[in-house]
């Protein structure tokens, strides 16, 4: 297994996180620790499973996200999860979305302690791999030190050494899984308060981590920071992370980047990968620089459309070459 750091984490984001985005992702930094979407147990038991597991050995290192609530299933897919190399299994007990809480995982588990505990020991018990948690500091009316506190112990009880703190409450009724995302108040205290209160538990904040200077201020009462919205929006985010947190500064450019996803992208639609499933992920690859709006607009023309044509993946790397650096430059 590869060395797993959780210094700094690419949140698991639905219809985001992908193998083809962390491929992307990974060109980027080498240090970040990527997770999966979330997967549903039955996705994986009932589904195609090499379709929603497998991934490439250039990710790593990498966690699997799953949702479920089920003892015997999550235990089936902590041991499938090693048999796929991943580096770490993650339960979800943060998503809201009603279709989630209606297959009883995600957020609605924080009500439920003691499922919660049989199902991570299951976890444990059934795979050498670490078994995390990603979860809310509370649900609906309760936000609370003491209960998330005693909710926090119930879980390092199983072994778990590892939690991800989302540093909102979810709202289980009344919000869609987007505004659970901004309405709800950030709490970056009680994290310090679990983290203090628990020394020997890896605490890893999450919620609302836009900059390299709030990195390194979360950095001074918590393990590591997730950062998940701003890093998709905006990927090459990503390398100011690697100068600065990691002390990396061979950090490939945007252009280099670029060449290779282009690459990367031609051998997957020789496997049956659509051209948009892979691009649509580069979107933000110059937010924030003259030549954004360039490659946004020719990506959304060209690439992003389902039927897009793979010989104009190859034009772009022309075009990215011979006009669009350009205008990065003379502006």
């Amino acid at each position: 297994m590869s060395k797993v750091n959780r210094k700094v984490c690419v949140a698991p984001m639905m219809d985001c996180t992908d193998r083809h985005d962390r491929y992307f992702l990974r060109l980027i930094s080498k240090n970040v620790m990527l997770y999966s979407e979330m997967i549903a147990t039955g996705a994986i038991l009932k589904g195609k499973q090499k379709n929603v597991l497998e991934f490439s050995e250039f990710e790593k290192p990498v966690a699997l996200q799953v949702g479920g609530s089920s003892v015997k299933e999550l235990s089936e897919v902590s041991k499938i999860a090693e048999d796929y190399n991943y580096d770490e299994i993650n339960l979800n007990l943060g998503c809201p979305s009603k279709k989630v809480q209606k297959n009883k995982f995600g957020a609605c588990l924080i009500k439920e302690p003691e499922l919660v505990a049989e199902c991570l020991l299951g976890m444990v018990n059934s795979t050498k791999l670490p078994v995390t948690v990603k979860t809310r500091i509370g649900f609906d009316d309760v936000e609370n030190f003491e209960y998330l506190d005693k909710f926090i112990k119930k879980i390092a009880s199983t072994g778990v050494k590892t939690i991800i703190l989302h540093a909102r409450k979810a709202i289980l009724k009344g919000l869609s899984p987007r505004d659970n995302l901004r309405i709800p108040k950030l709490n970056y205290k009680i994290v310090k308060q679990i983290k203090d209160n628990n020394p020997s538990l890896e605490i890893i904040i999450n919620g609302g981590i836009t900059t390299t200077e709030q990195i390194k201020e979360h950095l001074n009462n918590v393990d590591g920071v997730m950062i998940g919205r701003s890093i998709y929006h905006s990927p090459y985010f990503l390398a100011d992370i690697e100068r600065e947190i990691f002390n990396n500064n061979n950090v490939p450019s945007r252009e280099e980047i670029v060449k290779k996803i282009v690459e990367y992208c031609l051998t997957e639609v020789k496997k049956g990968t659509r051209v948009n499933q892979v691009m649509r992920h580069t979107v933000g690859l110059f937010h924030g620089i003259n030549g954004a709006n360039f490659w946004k607009r020719y990506l959304s023309d060209n690439m992003l459309v389902r039927d897009a044509d793979v010989s104009k993946v190859n034009y772009m790397l022309d075009i990215v070459k011979h006009n669009s650096i350009n205008i990065i430059e003379k502006n």
